[in-house]
């Protein structure tokens, strides 16, 4: 059998033969391993091969003791086989995984809610 043959699983935990996108760097087909941290946030960008999304965070300022919101751009990789499924504004879920180039340090887990339904 072929590598990305062997790596498919449905939820049983039984293979899947024939399934796989042929993207060495996908969590599900691939060898990078998702570990971590896990964020959910909007996709505000997305090219080829990865995505940024923008997380909002509230953060506490001791000077003047109030809170004050913050954004964070993350850069995540994008697997072949979940390019059609998300676009821009949609509400997903990323994680943490091994580096895999100058600044993308996670991969797309799944796809919460679509951006129509956020509106």
């Amino acid at each position: 059998m072929k590598k990305t043959e062997t790596k498919a699983k449905n939820e049983e935990g039984k293979k899947i033969v024939g399934a796989g996108c042929n993207d060495n760097k996908c969590h599900i087909h691939g060898s990078v391993k998702a570990r971590g941290r896990v964020y959910e946030g909007t996709v505000t960008r997305k090219l080829p091969t990865r995505i940024v999304i923008e997380l909002e965070r509230m953060i506490y300022s001791s000077k003047y003791e109030r809170y004050y919101k913050s954004k964070t751009k993350i850069h995540a990789h994008l697997p072949k086989c979940m390019e059609n499924e998300i676009h821009v504004g949609d509400l997903i879920k990323i994680q943490e995984c091994r580096p895999l180039s100058k600044i993308i340090h996670f991969v797309v887990i799944k796809k919460i809610k679509s951006g129509e339904e956020l509106k």
